[in-house]
């Protein structure tokens, strides 16, 4: 039976730690301030809106919301995010995407300063990854991989990792990461031969699985021992959330594996907080 990497764990204790990086930073005469920036009112950012806020409150980051209505035009909006991008008060900020679709998604992304994107999302924060420069920062879900591997004891030190992939969101940034802690990194995607990626992942000793497929990664891509980090939120036939890791075909033989719902995505609200508190650190004379 694989040992059940749980989210709530890892992101309690990021949450401690986090705490005790704001008294450190009040200290110094420094608020944290995290910066929440949303056009309308999808159902799914207002979700995560919620979380965010509970997480902020839990941590002691102030967190100041910018709404704005559907209608509002690009040159407004961009105007608002260079406000935001000059206000010395805020450290981080989170700008919930996808945009309306009159409004340019690189555009915004390229106004947003790296040095406040506690997201990930500018082209900045991702050069910053592939470089290793650590300019701007990861985005939260990667990170979040990245974070329970960590508190798990999971060193990726000369260990062969599948990413199943290719998103700027998970798949390339995660491999980035994964290959700064010296792992050996295969990034498969939706045009590599089924087969091939079956074994790929059978050889494999941790798999990410990002690919956005329900239950996706069975039992054929299953090896002795590995390690399973699932980042794939779906539904399944019945109805319920699940995972791109068929849990029930892959855990007899796993050694550890991340729950859908309760695994990677647990955390990324308290990886929220920790990188908007790095941002803030940065302030620091």
């Amino acid at each position: 039976m694989a040992e059940l990497l749980k989210g709530k764990a890892v992101a309690d204790a990021l949450t401690e730690k986090n705490i005790e990086t704001v008294g450190r930073l009040r200290e110094a005469g420094v608020e944290p301030v995290l910066a929440i920036v949303r056009i309308g009112e999808n159902p799914s950012d207002l979700s995560y809106e919620r979380g965010a806020l509970k997480r902020a409150e839990k941590t002691g980051v102030t967190v100041k919301q910018f709404i704005y209505d559907e209608t509002i035009d690009q040159e407004s909006f961009l105007n608002e995010i260079e406000k935001i991008n000059d206000d010395d008060s805020i450290h981080g900020v989170l700008i919930f995407r996808p945009l309306p679709k009159h409004i340019s998604d690189e555009a915004v992304r390229n106004t947003l300063v790296p040095e406040k994107d506690v997201d990930g999302i500018t082209d900045g924060s991702l050069a910053g990854i592939f470089t290793g420069s650590h300019r701007g920062f990861a985005p939260c879900t990667a990170r979040a991989c990245m974070e329970i591997a960590a508190h798990s004891g999971i060193d990726f030190t000369g260990k062969k990792v599948a990413v199943l992939g290719r998103s700027l969101v998970i798949g390339k940034p995660v491999a980035m990461m994964a290959m700064e802690q010296n792992a050996t990194v295969t990034t498969c995607h939706s045009r590599t031969g089924a087969d091939e990626m079956k074994i790929i992942c059978r050889e494999s000793d941790i798999i990410i699985a990002a690919m956005g497929r329900a239950k996706m990664v069975d039992a054929e891509y299953a090896g002795e021992d590995q390690v399973f980090l699932d980042v794939g939120i779906n539904v399944d036939e019945n109805g319920n959330l699940c995972g791109d890791v068929d849990f029930e075909a892959v855990e007899p033989n796993a050694a550890m594996i991340t729950p859908v719902p309760g695994g990677v995505g647990a955390i990324t609200t308290a990886v929220l907080m920790l990188q908007t508190l790095e941002a803030a650190q940065r302030t620091v004379k």
